[in-house]
């Protein structure tokens, strides 16, 4: 993921198996890494967060 900071606004959603998308936060990063941190571990594998310029895998995020 590009540079960002914990204020900047983007969208978290989840990816499900059949290709549906389900956003759960348009918001600050700080937001939308609490909310998926609350999700089971089961969902957290479909989320990923899009800023303006880059999209990542919630959980490749958090492993850097």
């Amino acid at each position: 993921m590009r540079t960002t900071y914990d204020g900047a606004t983007v969208r978290l959603y989840h990816l499900g198996d059949d290709g549906g998308v389900t956003t759960l936060l348009y918001g600050p990063l700080s937001e939308a890494l609490r909310v998926a941190d609350q999700q089971p571990a089961d969902m957290q594998d479909g989320l990923f967060i899009a800023t303006d310029n880059d999209v990542v895998a919630y959980l490749d995020l958090i492993e850097e």
